[in-house]
């Protein structure tokens, strides 16, 4: 024990000599005495070969067990074998290399790079962007190939395994990620933000869009507010529905054309689009029939008519309706609303799944905009105006989502390409 004590006192000393005086009789260690004596002081180094080694970082070879010159160097993930162990003159203990050259055994140095637990599962998950692809679980040794998954999109993973460098997940074209790159939630949304800050970041646009199963949102100025156009009827359409639900109206309700119609707050000029008279001819229309004009003909009379008798001519009930839907004061009178308000109401509207939305799936306007080049049902309310072009949609995906983009000062065309690139990521 005394011996013990003071070789403790006198442990700098150990590796410049081997002859320790003692109070009452000297020793001599022998080198795997010292070993045995620094590796219990310090675990830091090993006591036999590691299965599969590898390094933490660049790490230097030397020449001979002393340590004494440098011949070369290991790196992280480069396949090495180490075939002997080794206690140096120095009481280091070394490794010997296949290729001759040494290294120190030093656990902070080099570490056993083997799978540690494994098991198989079951579960859907989502690609991240940028994820490191092996052709078997990531220990040294293992290869990078190139991936034939592209980011964002769904994967199974088939078993999870656990090394030292962190958790991994196989996925079913026998590929191994780490798990840091997938994600439990839908992240395609992720993608739709990507492509339109890339291509679509424009003053002139307010574009939203929502998955509505994730409520994930992406958009560009989707708070900036613009003349909307006919996008101000889907709020009075939304209305409508919610008193049919309610029974306060009923579809086969007649409802007369007078002049007082054309007259409101949030009432259209006649002029505009639709083919019912521009002026009152004191007929009478269904409720029906109404709805259905201003959902595929965007029909500026159909609306005032709808609008006058369900809404009270847009009176407070109905405007405080509309705002706790879409977030914000809807200005029907100079109709001012962003593509978020837009997609809020077209949401709402989406979850009453009444008539309403079977109209709008079936437009005038189908063969432009949003719904031109899409192969997946589309309800959607165009709006047009001076140089103000929009369209506001649900597309039925198996993941169904909200689109809504107002513009200024530009085209049909561009509004397709903008559904398209979202559809392309969210079908």
């Amino acid at each position: 024990m005394r011996k013990l004590l003071l070789l403790i006192f006198l442990l700098p000393a150990l590796f410049s000599s081997i002859r320790v005086i003692s109070t009452e009789n000297d020793f001599i260690l022998n080198e795997e005495e010292k070993y045995h004596f620094t590796s219990t002081a310090y675990g830091r180094y090993y006591d036999s070969i590691p299965a599969n080694p590898n390094v933490y970082k660049e790490t230097p070879t030397f020449t001979d067990a002393s340590l004494s010159k440098t011949a070369g160097k290991l790196l992280p993930d480069q396949p090495f074998q180490l075939t002997e162990f080794h206690v140096n003159e120095e009481g280091t203990p070394v490794f010997k290399l296949k290729n001759g050259q040494f290294v120190p055994a030093d656990k902070n140095a080099i570490y056993e790079d083997t799978v540690q637990s494994q098991q198989e599962v079951s579960q859907e998950m989502w690609l991240e962007p940028n994820a490191a692809v092996y052709d078997k679980i990531p220990v040294n040794g293992a290869k990078k190939i190139a991936s034939k998954l592209p980011a964002y999109s769904k994967v199974k993973v088939l078993q999870r395994a656990q090394t030292a460098k962190g958790e991994f997940a196989q996925l079913e074209d026998q590929s191994w990620i780490s798990v840091d790159f997938l994600s439990e939630t839908d992240n395609r949304m992720d993608k739709v933000q990507e492509i339109l800050s890339s291509k679509y970041n424009k003053a002139d646009y307010s574009i939203y869009v929502k998955q509505l199963e994730t409520g994930k949102e992406a958009g560009i100025n989707p708070d900036l507010q613009m003349y909307s156009a006919s996008v101000t009827k889907l709020p009075y359409l939304y209305y409508v529905q919610e008193e049919l639900k309610s029974e306060k109206l009923s579809m086969d309700q007649k409802l007369k054309y007078i002049a007082a119609v054309n007259d409101f707050a949030g009432a259209y000029e006649p002029e505009g689009s639709g083919s019912i008279a521009k002026s009152a001819d004191d007929k009478e229309y269904s409720v029906q029939d109404l709805i259905s004009r201003v959902a595929r003909e965007s029909d500026n009379v159909a609306h005032n008519i709808l609008a006058y008798y369900a809404t009270n001519q847009s009176d407070k009930e109905f405007q405080q309706t509309v705002e706790s839907i879409a977030g914000k004061k809807w200005d029907v009178e100079n109709r001012q609303a962003s593509a978020r308000m837009a997609g809020r109401v077209m949401e709402a509207v989406y979850e009453q799944n009444g008539m309403i939305i079977e109209a709008l799936s079936q437009t005038n306007y189908d063969n432009q905009r949003i719904s031109k080049n899409i192969d997946a049902k589309v309800a959607h309310k165009i709006g047009d105006a001076y140089d103000f072009k929009h369209d506001v949609a649900v597309v039925y995906t198996d993941s169904p989502f909200v689109i809504a983009v107002l513009t200024n000062h530009s085209d049909y065309d561009t509004i397709s390409r903008i559904a398209d690139d979202v559809y392309g990521v969210l079908k």
